[in-house]
């Protein structure tokens, strides 16, 4: 199973999301085999990124991948060494074609292609919206914590 994660990066974090997020991927998940296909561009990678951590600290069989958008020698000379300490495996997708300003939109939609489900937190418009609307396109079961209420109303 696969599942990777989609949300604003001016996302808003309160104390509430994470006992969500856990229960959710604990529901999803439990004990199975899962890669975390994860971006690291705003405070919802970030907020990702720390839930499927502490997710992995408690259940075998749970590995993190960073998917980075950039081939460039110099990002991966400033970044990808940090994110080798940080993920189990670095995905490069074959997007080395695509312009630099458009490779997270197609960093993402190669994302959302492997996924089997999203997790997200979108709203209306922007970037991560666009790649969870994609991923609908393909047939992969969403979740939006935007619009969660309470997590017993969740249907898996």
């Amino acid at each position: 199973m696969k599942i990777t994660f989609f949300g604003h990066s001016n996302f808003s974090e309160s104390k509430k999301y994470e006992p969500i997020m856990l229960e959710l991927l604990e529901r999803l998940v439990g004990n199975s085999r899962v890669e975390m296909l994860l971006g690291e561009y705003g405070a919802f990678d970030n907020f990702a990124y720390r839930c499927s951590k502490k997710f992995k600290e408690t259940h075998g069989g749970v590995s993190l991948a960073f998917v980075t958008p950039y081939m460039t020698l110099e990002y991966q000379k400033n970044h990808l060494e940090y994110q080798k300490t940080r993920f189990d495996t670095i995905i490069y997708p074959e997007i080395e074609d695509k312009p630099k300003r458009v490779a997270i939109t197609y960093r993402n939609r190669y994302m959302a292609e492997c996924a089997d489900i999203v997790i997200a937190y979108v709203h209306r418009r922007g970037g991560a919206y666009d790649a969870v609307k994609y991923a609908e396109k393909k047939g992969k079961k969403i979740y939006n914590l935007a619009e969660i209420n309470m997590l017993r109303n969740i249907d898996l």
